[in-house]
């Protein structure tokens, strides 16, 4: 564990909470580094998703951020598309092509899917070239089998890796977050992704105990969109739910008013795209009654699975 902190604590770990990332590689600089990159390879991160895989490059910053969905057509057994272009035909396909979400609840669900979608990601964020062999972690959900982390291993190495490591995604949010995991104290952190929430208790740089929730923030959207429609007789799609959301950024009450995001969509009875004015765009009270359900089964699972002895 220490050894994939100090190889990618610089640049790695902030990605997954959202911090500034990287502060320079020593005396060298990083001009040096990045003559050196071209002939060795970018550092990459990879973020298994549930709902998304996003991939991180060193100095460039986050390079992809795609559907965690593959199309495969069956009797040829040959990738079609990939992220969002495999997302736009979900449902749309005929029987010989099958869109695949790899990951299901948190887990890897199938594996030789992942497997392909992994390496296709990779292929796209650092497209192979003469000794560009990058050094690899991907951050995967607690969970996952030795099995199922060979594959992903395999996958990144088939991309063009000369090195790959697995890290599971509490841990990185953890490190990511600034909280000092090497010590003898439990840190616990919830990890809110599309489909899942991971609630884990970090201690001496490793994952003490930890719960997955079938609860995410698509749920949050779904929320949005269903409290507008309610409301204002407007049908939003799921990019300005989401976009509301982030806008919204709290599911607690606001403390100070402030302005609110526009949006538009498209209204049920007269078929018209509509404008929300400031005073009508929806605060997070319906978020927080998605919410609620969700925080009282994360407390008892906390409360049944996370021993109280002191860590």
């Amino acid at each position: 564990m220490e050894s994939v902190r100090s190889l990618f604590a610089t640049f790695l770990f902030r990605a997954f909470a959202v911090r500034r990332l990287g502060q320079g590689i020593g005396p060298l600089g990083e001009g040096w580094a990045a003559h050196v990159g071209v002939l060795l390879g970018h550092d990459i991160a990879v973020d298994l998703g549930t709902a998304n895989t996003l991939v991180y490059v060193r100095r460039k910053g986050i390079v992809l951020n795609e559907p965690s969905v593959i199309a495969i057509n069956l009797p040829k057994n040959r990738v079609v598309a990939v992220g969002k272009a495999a997302k736009r035909m979900v449902g749309r396909t005929p029987p010989h092509i099958a869109t695949i979400r790899p990951l299901k609840d948190g887990v890897i669900a199938d594996l030789d899917a992942a497997e392909r979608m992994l390496r296709l990601f990779i292929q796209q964020a650092h497209p192979s070239r003469f000794l560009a062999k990058p050094r690899i972690v991907v951050a995967v959900p607690t969970g996952t089998t030795s099995i199922e982390q060979r594959a992903v291993r395999e996958a990144a190495f088939e991309a063009g890796a000369r090195r790959v490591h697995i890290i599971e995604e509490p841990m990185a949010a953890a490190i990511g977050a600034g909280l000092k995991v090497g010590e003898a104290r439990g840190n616990m952190v919830v990890d809110i992704g599309g489909g899942t929430t991971e609630v884990a208790i970090v201690s001496m740089s490793g994952v003490v105990v930890s719960k997955s929730l079938r609860v995410g923030g698509d749920e949050l959207d779904e929320a949005i969109i269903s409290y507008v429609k309610k409301e204002h007789a407007l049908l939003l799609g799921e990019r300005t739910a989401e976009r509301l959301k982030i806008g919204l950024g709290t599911v607690k009450p606001a403390a100070e008013p402030r302005i609110e995001p526009e949006a538009r969509g498209r209204h049920r009875i007269e078929t018209i795209v509509d404008p929300l004015d400031e005073d009508d765009v929806p605060d997070a009270e319906p978020a927080r009654r998605s919410w609620n359900p969700f925080r009282s089964r994360a407390k008892a699972e906390a409360e049944r699975d996370f021993r109280p002895e002191p860590l």
